[in-house]
């Protein structure tokens, strides 16, 4: 009986030298490749070196032998980029470490003549599926990765818009090596599109089905479209019921080329509790502490409990929700709490009691709408001035974000425009219209270069300012607002020099940030800014600065160094942290 290769005494030996190297930290000479093409290509030189791979440890006496296996590896990487008369020579060269040396002409390519690529049947008329023609271009050099490509994007958009039976009825690729030439003829039948049908839900889910249709983004017998089955399991993922979502569409369980849709879910525990730390230049470290119940009945309603707590603000509240149709944007909220809060000082507070029930709903526009009617009873002291202020403020708010990343984008804006007023006599003390307005704006130029815009405009509009609670009055200063001035410090005073509030607030700022590295960016700013009592004094104060931002997993971290050029002058540190946006 023959002695098996592996075990032959030479290759004994070698083992034992190798595994002796490696005993005593001495690595082993590896084969190597180099492949030289001449003219120079650099796709053809790395294709060849893909194709043939690693040689591993063989000796020139190995690598000899291998070579004419190398050099049809070679061919088909040659051909695999349209060059099919090839001339390769090789050698081995021995020493420290053995190469295969491939000497390549590739000579002339193979070069596209006739193109045919058609689609029939029924998506042939469909205007979203498109013959992909600009992979494949007459004169251009023949791309086997190129056409493989093309027969690709039909069958992908054939999976994604239904039509399951599509097929190639014919697929040439007719190359002549000698002439020069290629031509392509492909014919894809798509055959009838299939559409949706019945969405049932199976699972531990202890919900109303009626609930859980209105989170269906489309209707019984609409053609599929696999986007379609990506937003409904999007949604439901996102109502904030459930663990785990599986949707399944099998083709080969379609009925008269219509589609069941069942879906399997995992329903998540009912409760949640979350306790945080954070810490801003504005409030100092602060406390936040959050208790939901996510659903208490099949109707899917839902409340919680929520508070925060900082040396100048302490707040607790508590929400219950109602989902309505569609579930995912549409809302009717109850929400109560109370507030206390230092006011821009020591001798100034408040203690807040408001309530009142909220309608949140998304306009086909893309805006979110708030529709509220709020209850607020406030005790506050403004220095010298006390006094109890009661109001019922019907209000409206309207935003839009634009944003191209929910954690740090790189471009977009943001507007929120609220809007609530009082009527004395209609449980008010008084007459008042409450207005603010918020831009914010981020724009990217050439990759590092992020330039940040941001405006912020409030009034009060009434004949009787003295009314008005703390709560409703202006200002400015601060991390989020002017930067170079303490937290609300930026103020009308009265004669004590307490800071009372404005009727009006004008804030700007400017923003521009270099980004060092994936993580870090440094920025540069200018924010100009007040709350004031009279639009013909708005008595502008202005900060620059410096900061660092790091991009952390829940958004930028921003430290600044801002110096105020106005009053008094000197420099703040400002800390916070979230999106730009």
């Amino acid at each position: 009986m023959s002695t098996p290769r592996s075990l032959r005494p030479r290759h004994r030996l070698r083992l034992l030298v190798a595994a002796l190297g490696v005993a005593l930290g001495v690595e082993s000479n590896a084969a190597e490749l180099d492949v030289r093409i001449e003219p120079g290509n650099r796709a053809l030189r790395e294709n060849v070196e893909n194709y043939i791979g690693d040689l591993g440890d063989r000796d020139a006496e190995e690598l000899l032998r291998y070579s004419r296996i190398a050099e049809q590896q070679a061919i088909k990487a040659l051909q695999a980029l349209g060059y099919y008369q090839p001339t390769i020579d090789s050698e081995i060269t021995e020493g420290e470490n053995p190469t295969l040396v491939l000497d390549i002409q590739p000579g002339e390519p193979v070069r596209l003549r006739d193109i045919a690529v058609k689609v029939e049947g029924p998506a042939a008329s469909f205007e979203r599926f498109e013959v992909p023609r600009d992979l494949l271009t007459e004169g251009e050099v023949l791309d086997h990765g190129e056409y493989e490509a093309v027969k690709q994007r039909l069958q992908n958009q054939a999976s994604r818009y239904g039509y399951f039976d599509a097929r190639f009825t014919r697929q040439r690729l007719l190359i002549d090596p000698e002439a020069g030439t290629a031509d392509v003829e492909l014919t894809f039948t798509s055959g009838p599109r299939y559409r949706l049908g019945e969405v049932t839900f199976q699972g531990d889910a202890p919900f109303d089905d009626r609930l859980l249709q209105r989170m269906v983004p489309f209707d019984s017998g609409v053609p599929y479209d696999s986007e379609l089955i990506a937003e409904l399991s999007r949604n439901l993922q996102a109502s904030g019921y459930f663990d785990g979502v599986r949707v399944d569409v099998d083709p080969a369980k379609a009925s008269g080329e219509v589609l069941p849709v069942t879906i399997h879910l995992a329903t998540r525990e009912p409760r949640t509790f979350g306790l945080g730390l954070g810490y801003s230049s504005d409030v100092g470290p602060r406390m936040r502490f959050e208790w939901t119940r996510h659903w208490v009945n099949p109707q899917g309603h839902s409340y919680g409990i929520d508070a925060e707590l900082s040396a100048p603000r302490q707040n607790v509240g508590a929400w219950y929700e109602i989902p309505l149709d569609p579930p995912l944007t549409d809302q009717f909220r109850f929400a109560g709490g109370y507030q206390y809060e230092e006011i821009a000082g020591t001798d100034t507070l408040s203690r807040l009691l408001r309530v009142g029930p909220e309608w949140h709903s998304q306009l086909d526009s893309g805006w979110d709408r708030v529709i509220s009617l709020k209850w607020q009873r406030e005790e506050y002291r403004l220095g010298d001035d006390s006094g109890l202020s009661t109001l019922l403020l019907p209000g409206v708010a309207f935003s839009y974000l634009e944003s191209d990343n929910a954690i740090d984008p790189n471009e977009g804006y943001h507007i929120r425009f609220e809007l609530a007023a009082a009527k004395e006599g209609l449980l008010s003390d008084a007459d008042l219209i409450h207005s603010n307005l918020m831009l914010r704006g981020l724009t990217t130029l050439w990759d590092d270069h992020r330039f940040l815009g941001r405006l912020q405009l409030g009034a009060n509009i009434t004949d009787e300012y003295t009314q008005v609670p703390p709560s409703l009055r202006y200002f400015a200063g601060g991390g989020q607002s002017v930067r170079g001035y303490e937290y609300q410090h930026l103020s009308p005073t009265n004669s004590d020099g307490d800071r009372i509030g404005g009727r009006y607030q004008v804030v700007v700022s400017a923003e521009y940030q270099y980004s060092i590295n994936d993580r870090w960016r440094i920025a540069t700013f200018i924010d100009q800014g007040n709350a004031f009592n009279s639009l013909s004094e708005p008595d502008p104060h202005t900060g620059v600065g410096i900061g660092l931002r790091w991009v952390s997993p829940v958004g930028p971290l921003r430290l600044d160094l801002a110096h105020a050029l106005d009053g008094d002058g000197g420099f703040q540190f400002h800390f916070s942290m979230g999106p730009e946006l």
